[in-house]
């Protein structure tokens, strides 16, 4: 379930607060004075900046320019909508863990806030009737276009709120091409963001999708979506390098009938509470991070160089 429908008087309030930010600042920076209220009076213009993220779908373009010089970080959240996730979470688990991620950033960070990319790089899952899977160079090409749009008017620094794993092999290149452009890009690296908190509570033997880990923060985040009674345990022993397979005779990757791949029964909401917190930590510490006016950036991650 999206933010929006979530908390609608909220999201509204949200709009409003940051129409009358906006509407101000298009009219200092563009030189149009500002526009009347019903009253004839101008609107109130606050004496801070925002602590809120501004979403850019919902500006103007003139709103956008004036939002776009302004901030200095750009947040793109990355999320399947069409990924299998086991018999017992949805396709679109990514997108709303996604979601869920990009409205509590949103609270509390101001940052331009995008739409969810909602379509990628996942060779993993093609198997699996309702998967979605772009080619790397195309979801590639997708990742830097969307980044110089941004810089195209004034905007170069991207963070991509990364739900995925696959995906990294994507990001990373990436980030390497756009920073010759003189354009700096993050994301979120679930191998490592949440992996200390995660030693803790895994109680499973192996697994790393629609397993223990990630089912406990769907019960979380949306426990309505889950369906923690058609659960199984599902885990295979790796045949080499290679995708999850309905095929038991397979040579490489990963036998998983189920599609899961670890011991989903395990999960608990307290252990998704945990870890979910763990991360919007870690997503807000590394925004304030790259956010810093001397930022450095980290050099290269060879392993998502390569084929």
């Amino acid at each position: 379930m999206s933010s929006s429908q979530r908390r609608p008087a909220r999201g509204l309030k949200r709009r409003q607060f940051a129409q009358g930010i906006l509407t101000a600042a298009v009219a200092g920076i563009v030189g149009e004075a500002p526009v009347s209220t019903a009253s004839g009076k101008p609107p109130t213009m606050p004496q801070t900046m925002p602590t809120q993220a501004v979403r850019l779908e919902s500006l103007t373009w003139a709103e956008a320019e004036a939002v776009l010089r302004q901030h200095r970080l750009a947040v793109v959240p990355v999320g399947a909508r069409c990924k299998e996730h086991g018999l017992h979470l949805p396709l679109n688990t990514d997108f709303l863990m996604a979601e869920y991620l990009a409205e509590r950033i949103a609270q509390d960070c101001p940052v331009v806030l995008l739409p969810t990319v909602q379509y990628g790089y996942y060779p993993a899952f093609v198997e699996y009737p309702g998967s979605m899977h772009i080619r790397q160079d195309a979801f590639r090409n997708t990742l830097e276009d969307i980044c110089h749009s941004l810089a195209r008017h004034g905007l170069r620094r991207v963070y991509f709120l990364n739900t995925g794993i696959s995906t990294n092999w994507a990001l990373e290149p990436a980030r390497q091409h756009l920073a010759a452009a003189g354009i700096l890009i993050e994301y979120t690296d679930l191998t490592s963001a949440t992996t200390a908190v995660e030693a803790g509570l895994r109680q499973q033997s192996a697994g790393t999708h629609a397993d223990e880990i990630e089912t406990s923060m769907l019960l979380y985040m949306a426990p309505q979506v889950v369906h923690l009674q058609r659960a199984q345990r599902d885990i295979h022993p790796e045949r080499g390098p290679g995708p999850l397979t309905r095929d038991p005779a397979a040579r490489k990757g990963v036998y998983s009938p189920t599609g899961a791949w670890g011991d989903p029964t395990l999960a608990t909401k307290e252990k998704g509470r945990i870890v979910t917190e763990a991360l919007v930590a870690h997503i807000k510490d590394s925004l304030r991070t790259f956010a810093a006016e001397h930022y450095v950036p980290a050099p290269p991650r060879e392993r998502y160089l390569k084929p």
